[in-house]
């Protein structure tokens, strides 16, 4: 009987480690203070760094007889338990405020003595230098929780994002953001326009804003306008340019250039007695003239020309003045023999 009754105890209490310890994980450091001058206030109307815990488990757990401490020293695994135990704080029991329901927090105030309350611990703490604090459990042999805590300033706090234990989900809260008890993931209903107004209470953020996006309208109107007007000359300046200036002498200058080309071409053909112009051109003139010969353009005197007279408005007025001048003889000129073919030769 006495071999059963002692497995049965081995058994059970081998089943009640892996509780134990899930049940453990479920404790948490949750938020720090270590410079409270206008934050949580004790029982007594003192101010003191407080620390606080949660359990993020939806199951009742008791944290009495559980250690705080803010000594690395804890950390070495050689250590005896006894000596490790003089470097902590116990938290004390018979206070209903330590078994913790779920979801529930706790505070303790450090920096204080134990007689003045459960919740009150003589865990050290330099507000002036990076602080570690642990969690250990009731036997001081198992770490439950750690974090390390950077120099805050005034009423500032180190709390909590997630509910797991990386340093990655700790943030530096603010004086109006600190929230020891409560919960730190909180939903907050405050509209825009009443943050607006609680951060700008005179106005002069609206202001300044106001002025701004007028300004800044302008500045886009006055460089649209200005990179519109230099695009309007340029478009100007260009249809000028192709109106007026390449095109006659770009068209002169190729004309010319085909024609001195051609007459140079001609003189390296036919020598410099042609002058450069073609042969061509010289028979189109000879049968032009010839042409004109046959059709009697031309006068028929050799080397005189005959003007025949043509009433105009001179000449009525040279009849009122005839008694200023002598009479005029008319002059006949004698048309000269046009040469036949023989003399031609």
């Amino acid at each position: 009987m006495k071999r059963i009754g002692f497995l049965t105890g081995l058994f059970l209490g081998l089943v009640s480690l892996p509780m134990m310890a899930q049940m453990d994980a479920s404790i948490k450091l949750n938020e720090v203070m270590t410079q409270n001058e206008s934050s949580l206030i004790d029982e007594y109307g003192a101010r003191n760094a407080w620390v606080e815990i949660a359990n993020i488990s939806h199951s009742t757990y008791n944290i009495r007889g559980m250690y705080l401490t803010t000594d690395r020293s804890v950390l070495d695994k050689q250590m005896s338990v006894p000596e490790r135990v003089k470097r902590m704080s116990q938290i004390p029991s018979g206070d209903v405020r330590t078994n913790l329901s779920g979801r529930q927090l706790i505070v303790f105030h450090l920096n204080s003595r134990p007689s003045e309350g459960t919740l009150h611990l003589s865990v050290p703490v330099e507000s002036n230098k990076p602080l570690w604090i642990g969690l250990y459990n009731g036997n001081a042999t198992q770490l439950i929780d750690s974090v390390s805590v950077p120099v805050l300033e005034k009423d500032q706090s180190y709390a909590r994002i997630a509910n797991n234990g990386t340093a990655a989900d700790w943030e530096v809260k603010s004086a109006d953001r600190v929230t020891p008890c409560i919960q730190n993931q909180t939903v907050v209903s405050e509209s825009k326009v009443e943050k607006f107004k609680r951060e700008d209470p005179y106005g002069f953020g609206m202001a300044l804003m106001a002025m701004g996006i007028v300004f800044f309208c302008l500045a886009l109107l006055w460089i649209f306008f200005t990179l519109f007007g230099m695009f309007m000359r340029h478009q100007e300046m260009a249809k000028k340019v192709i109106n007026q200036q390449p095109i006659k002498p770009i068209t002169k200058t190729v004309e010319k250039t085909i024609e001195v080309g051609h007459k140079t071409g001609v003189i390296l053909k036919d020598g410099f007695d042609s002058k450069g112009i073609d042969r061509e051109v010289y028979m189109a003139v000879i049968g032009m003239a010839l042409k004109q010969y046959e059709d009697d353009v031309h006068d028929v005197e050799s080397g005189i020309i005959t003007i025949k007279s043509k009433e105009t408005g001179w000449d009525d007025e040279y009849q009122q003045m005839t008694h200023f001048h002598e009479p005029m003889l008319p002059t006949t000129h004698q048309a000269p023999r046009i040469p036949t073919g023989p003399e031609l030769k």
